[in-house]
């Protein structure tokens, strides 16, 4: 594996997220730091306090649950970790803030989704949300310098150049290896061990604390495994649950399909990318069906038993109406990872675009809060063919001056622009 790994005896490692809790935690009274369970939530939100109320120690679970106004006294920046598991301290923190609206007050972490009803108000205008996702290649330290997401969402169009010194199998190994933190220095069988719990965790300890009673467990897990054959397509839920039930006459109702999807994104474990539906656009044709993605690829690789031989000898068949190999989709799962984190601090929203009739598709479509748009395809692939830029191409000719620019993601050596202005980047050239 190239570059520098993240390891606990390294110290605290700046996340993406921190530009942003730089930029607004100053000046918003409260953030709440959302994200699946390991993602670094607390380590990154206990570099910002003084104060620390820990929701998933019983002791102070009870006594807060007793008097939520308990909470308050407690020294301030204070961060309040789990709190769905006592979520009248949503509202607890809301009304504070309402008293004295001044910046920098309280961070909350919460690896889970509160029930519906469960808190009195949204917080809208009171405590502001962040999305933590695990680490990028940049953020492992695996990342070279090189072209950032802020820049190419500026309309500069800077020009590519740089080499790259990632390779195939080194990107094969970053999928397996996780972007879980504390997963980074593990042996590969300890790794291996850990995600194996750590989804077996979810099923059997996260799941029903979020009020779903699942009585086989294993039929959730085989969902799951279904789901991660989805990785970066668009396979419709019916086709997933068939393939989480091969040979079965009588499937589970559509209704536990449906509950299994919820629950698994209120804990922040499903991060589907949406379908893009531009507003007044005269494109009239898209397909409104998310792209499937779980929190990390490693858990999707996981889930499907793939090695570091089996993903390069091109094992898995994945399920949708996407074609190629596992390798090549839980690549472009790494890059979507690596994408919408930046996208995230540059404020703008991540989608992708397929028609209706699947003629047309682009992997991922970055647009900024002004409606102006990057496009992005991936491509396990060394080098870039103009059948590999057809449908960049006809996503500019309906988009005009709204085309910040069009770039293919891929495997190779090098950046350059090609002579049609489209920009070549392989991965570890792309920085935040």
């Amino acid at each position: 594996m190239v570059g520098v790994l993240y390891s606990s005896s390294m110290g605290y490692v700046r996340r993406v997220i921190d530009a942003e809790l730089d930029e607004l935690f100053g000046q918003v009274p409260a953030i709440a730091i959302d994200g699946p369970k390991g993602v670094g939530k607390t380590t990154t939100a206990n570099q910002r306090v003084v104060g620390l109320a820990k929701l998933d120690s019983k002791s102070v679970r009870e006594s807060i649950m007793a008097d939520p106004e308990l909470i308050l006294g407690r020294p301030r920046p204070l961060l309040i970790d789990e709190w769905q598991k006592v979520p009248e301290v949503w509202d607890v923190v809301r009304r504070a803030v309402d008293v004295d609206p001044a910046g920098g007050q309280f961070l909350l972490t919460g690896s889970a989704s509160p029930q519906p009803g469960a808190t009195a108000h949204s917080g809208a205008g009171r405590i502001g949300r962040l999305r933590m996702r695990p680490m990028t290649l940049s953020e492992r330290g695996v990342a070279q310098p090189g072209i950032s997401v802020k820049e190419l969402l500026s309309g500069s169009r800077p020009p590519f150049d740089g080499a790259c010194a990632l390779r195939l199998a080194d990107y094969a190994d970053e999928i397996l290896a996780s972007g879980f933190p504390a997963l980074r220095d593990l042996t590969p069988r300890a790794l291996r061990f850990q995600l194996d719990s750590y989804l077996r965790n979810a099923v059997d300890r996260d799941v029903p604390e979020q009020g779903l009673n699942v009585r086989k467990p294993e039929s959730m897990l085989a969902w799951l495994r279904a789901y991660a054959a989805a990785t970066s397509t668009t396979a419709s839920y019916s086709q997933i649950l068939d393939a989480a039930t091969p040979g079965q006459g009588e499937k589970p109702a559509r209704g536990t399909a449906i509950s299994y999807r919820d629950v698994l994104t209120s804990l922040w474990l499903l991060d589907p990318v949406p379908a893009w539906m531009p507003a007044g656009s005269v494109m009239t044709r898209l397909g409104q069906v998310p792209k499937h993605h779980l929190a990390d690829p490693a858990l999707a690789a996981r889930l499907l038993g793939l090695t570091r031989d089996a993903l390069l000898d091109g094992e898995g068949v994945p399920i949708g109406p996407q074609a190629g190999t596992m390798l090549g989709h839980l690549f472009e799962s790494l890059v979507t990872l690596c994408v919408r984190v930046p996208a995230q601090a540059a404020e703008a929203e991540i989608s992708h675009l397929r028609t209706r009739n699947g003629d047309h598709e682009v992997d991922l479509v970055v647009v900024r809060d002004d409606g102006l748009v990057l496009a992005i395809e991936v491509k396990l692939a060394n080098t870039v063919e103009d059948r590999d830029v057809r449908h960049l191409r006809w996503l500019a000719e309906h988009l005009g001056d709204a085309l910040l620019d069009a770039i293919v993601i891929n495997t190779g050596p090098s950046a350059y622009r090609r002579p049609d202005g489209i920009g070549v980047l392989p991965l570890g050239l792309l920085a935040p």
